[in-house]
C-alpha cells in the first residue's frame, strides 16, 4: 500500500505540517501510522479523507462543519466527483452574476437609470435561493436563476411589472368578495398559473399549485401580497378549484 510521509503530504497539499497536526489534534485527520521516531506517514485512505477536507475548506466551511461533513467515508474518486460537481455549481452562480453584472453596465454607460434590484442583481442572486431549494428542490433554484440571469434588465423590469398585474388583479378580485369558482377569478388564476410556469421554468402540476396556493396563506409575507390571510384564502381556494378541474 501506498503511503508518503507528513512533509511530503504537507508540500503537496500546499498546507503545513503544523496544520495536519493540527487536523489530527482535533479529530478530523489521523495518519495511517506513527513510527518509532514520532514521524507520520498517511496512505490512500488518509489522502483521499484530506482532498475532501481541502475541497470543503476551498468552499468556505468552517472545520467543525467540515468534521460533519466527512461522516461517511469516501474513496478518492467519489471525493473528487462531489468537489466537481459543488465546483460546476459554484460556476453556474458565477456565471449568472457575471451576465447580472455585464447588463447593468451596459445599462448604466447608456445613461440610463436603474432601481435598486437591478443594481445590485450581481452581487447577491441568492436572497431566495435557500428557501427555493428547500421547497421544491434544487432544480426549481437552477431553471428560475438562469432564467431571471438571461433577462435583460428592461426584460426583468417588465417581467417584474407582470408580476405585480398578476398578483393585484387577484388581491383586487378577492377583496371584491369574488367566489372561489367565479369565472372572473378562475380567468385571472389562469393567467396566474402561466405565470408561475414561466416563473419555475416547467408547468407546475395540481400539487404543486395547490401547494404553492397554501403557502400563499401560511406565509404572512406572501399573505400580504393579496390582502392579508383572509384574502389569500380566497386566492388559494381559487387556485385549488382550478387545479381540481384543470390540472387532474
Amino acid at each position: 500500500m501506498n503511503e508518503w510521509p507528513i512533509a511530503e503530504v504537507a508540500r503537496a497539499a500546499g498546507v503545513t505540517s503544523r496544520t495536519l497536526r493540527h487536523y489530527e489534534s482535533i479529530g478530523l485527520l489521523h495518519p495511517a501510522r506513527v513510527a518509532a521516531n514520532g514521524y507520520r506517514f498517511y496512505g490512500e485512505d488518509e489522502i483521499a479523507r484530506l482532498y475532501r477536507i481541502l475541497a470543503l475548506r476551498a468552499l468556505d466551511l468552517p472545520l467543525p462543519e467540515i468534521a460533519r461533513a466527512l461522516g461517511d467515508e469516501r474513496t478518492l474518486a467519489q471525493a473528487m466527483r462531489a468537489h466537481l460537481a459543488a465546483l460546476e455549481e459554484r460556476r453556474i452562480g458565477m456565471d449568472r452574476r457575471i451576465t447580472a453584472v455585464r447588463n447593468t453596465l451596459a445599462v448604466l454607460e447608456e445613461g440610463k437609470t436603474m432601481d435598486i434590484d437591478d443594481v445590485l442583481a450581481g452581487v447577491d442572486d441568492s436572497r431566495w435561493e435557500g428557501e427555493v431549494r428547500e421547497r421544491w428542490g434544487d432544480e426549481a433554484w437552477e431553471r428560475s436563476a438562469a432564467r431571471r440571469a438571461a433577462l435583460t434588465p428592461e426584460e426583468r423590469r417588465v417581467d417584474d411589472a407582470r408580476s405585480a398585474d398578476i398578483n393585484a388583479a387577484l388581491r383586487d378580485a378577492a377583496a371584491r368578495g369574488l367566489t372561489a369558482d367565479a369565472d372572473e377569478l378562475q380567468s385571472l388564476v389562469a393567467a396566474h398559473h402561466a405565470w408561475v410556469a414561466r416563473q419555475w421554468g416547467r408547468t407546475p402540476d395540481a400539487a404543486a399549485y395547490t401547494g404553492l396556493g397554501d403557502l400563499y396563506v401560511a406565509d404572512p409575507r406572501f399573505a400580504d401580497v393579496y390582502g392579508g390571510v383572509e384574502q389569500a384564502r380566497v386566492v388559494r381556494d381559487a387556485m385549488a378549484a382550478y387545479a381540481s378541474a384543470h390540472l387532474g
